[in-house]
């Protein structure tokens, strides 16, 4: 059972009408023995003051050390005091910001968060966002409008105590409260049977998702069959990492991208991770794929790491056609084959405007590619990705970049893919690291050359799991209960 504690300076100046909540006084949950169990429990912080070293710091410090779920977590306290975070924050949340204060005037702002909540409903949205990326019961945001474009920039957080909430909004503050403790913690009871937290990482919106709607689905239920409760979170939803045990990022992937810093959160909570952050940091840039498969003698297709000042000699040693590859090139986009001298200076040209370093590799034309699906260094299914009619990549994209035709896939057992492949997949791979990739190889006279390492794997229900069916998704969450077990002292798998 799950036990709920809303952590005061005083009980007595309690009024707000709260069921299975237990309102503590933040002396008595620092000291008092029946609070320092690492039990599952969930800690609201209302002390009225947050203040490095003040009592309500320290009770989310010890709550943290507990093992409990205090909110707000040290770690959103202190993301609230630093500007570089506030500002990474009003990037990713630029869209919504210009929505919600498009109409507002002067040159500065302020906005009041009450557990996601603001009194003006044009603001909801935001305040709920921001809420989800910084869970603080009350909180204050404050934007300003860039004198160049004219687009409201936020620029500090802070979070509010019981007595900063101005008088006006008081009777709105307690509405929001009592409808958040009530809200929180009504659970469907089977939940509470499962001993641990998965949360699933994604972004509806996207076109080209790395699992469709179908595969998700069947990924939540594989993970509450072996024991997780499982939720699917958004960009959004940052600052609710320290309430989960795992996280599995089903979005595209990218360094300088929100993914990556969910990953490395992540990984710092203590949570289990896939794709971790060193697998996204080493597949996302082809430059480290060339130099591993070169250090670790792994066969690919003739290679060229391009520069400035090495242009010159790129005919001479691949031939053309050859395949110019953007480092941070993902799904066939940023890749492109050139038949000639001015379409290769073009190309490269285009492309060192955005990359110091390009990759070049000569041209292997197949009817297929070969993608082997490895997961904690054992392979997980074997596919024939076809290449897309009259092209040469297995999709096909408009001059927008925008896809427009795609080959068929083909899935079979492992064991029925050429030992030789799934052996060169797999040795790749465990140069990687141990999570979950897709490995795409060619198969030419007997030779088979590694393409390239995917983090963040395309699996998507009536492709990849052809054969495996349901296998496929309780394997990978079998993966991460074990993972997620090793690091608890009293349950196992």
């Amino acid at each position: 059972m799950i036990r709920n504690l809303v952590i005061v300076n005083d009980p007595k100046e309690w009024s707000f009408p709260t069921e299975d909540v237990e309102v503590v006084a933040a002396r008595k949950y620092l000291i008092h023995p029946s609070y320092s169990a690492a039990e599952k429990v969930r800690v609201i912080n209302l002390c009225r003051s947050l203040g490095y070293q003040k009592i309500g710091y320290y009770v989310s410090l010890l709550a943290d050390a507990r093992g409990h779920r205090p909110t707000p977590s040290i770690e959103t306290i202190q993301n609230m005091k630093t500007q570089a975070i506030a500002a990474i924050a009003g990037q990713d949340l630029q869209e919504l910001i210009d929505h919600s204060l498009g109409k507002v005037q002067g040159p500065e702002f302020l906005l009041s968060v009450y557990f996601g909540r603001n009194m003006a409903q044009r603001h909801e949205r935001l305040a709920a966002a921001l809420f989800r990326m910084f869970p603080c019961p009350y909180l204050q945001a404050s934007f300003a409008k860039d004198e160049k474009d004219a687009r409201w920039r936020l620029e500090s957080l802070k979070p509010m105590a019981l007595d900063d909430i101005p008088e006006a909004h008081l009777g709105f503050a307690r509405e929001a409260t009592t409808d958040y403790l009530q809200k929180a913690y009504v659970r469907p009871h089977k939940r509470e049977q499962r001993p641990y937290d998965l949360a699933i990482l994604v972004d509806p919106d996207v076109a080209e998702p790395p699992s469709n709607k179908k595969a998700l689905q069947r990924f939540a239920k594989a993970g509450e069959e072996v024991g997780f409760n499982v939720e699917f979170i958004q960009q959004e939803d940052y600052g609710r990492l320290g309430e989960f045990d795992a996280l599995f990022i089903r979005e595209t992937t990218s360094v300088n991208h929100h993914t990556f810093r969910f990953a490395c959160r992540a990984e710092a909570l203590g949570l289990v991770v896939i794709d971790d952050p060193a697998s996204i940091l080493r597949c996302s840039n082809k430059v480290f794929l060339a130099e591993m498969a070169e250090q670790q003698d792994i066969l690919v297709p003739n290679t060229m790491i391009v520069h400035r000042g090495n242009v010159e000699d790129l005919v001479a040693r691949l031939g053309l056609p050859c395949v110019l590859k953007q480092p941070d090139s993902a799904f066939s986009a940023g890749v492109r084959k050139v038949s000639t001298v001015e379409q290769l200076n073009e190309q490269v040209e285009e492309m060192l405007k955005k990359s110091d370093l390009v990759i070049a590799q000569a041209f292997v034309p197949t009817e297929f590619d070969w993608r082997i699906g490895v997961l904690d260094g054992h392979p997980l299914y074997a596919c024939r990705y076809f290449m897309a009619k009259d092209h040469w990549q297995i999709l096909k994209r408009d001059e927008r970049g925008q896809l427009c035709d795609n080959g068929r896939a083909e899935t079979l057992p492992v064991e029925m893919a050429p030992t030789r492949v799934v052996k060169a997949a797999i040795k790749a791979a465990n140069h990687i690291g141990k999570g979950l990739y897709g490995v795409d190889l060619k198969e030419v006279a007997g030779k088979v050359y590694m393409i390239e390492v995917n983090d963040n794997p395309n699996i998507d229900a009536g492709f990849e799991d052809a054969v495996l069916g349901e296998e496929l998704y309780l394997r990978l969450m079998r993966t991460f209960l074990a993972r997620v077990a090793s690091r608890h002292i009293g349950w196992k798998p």
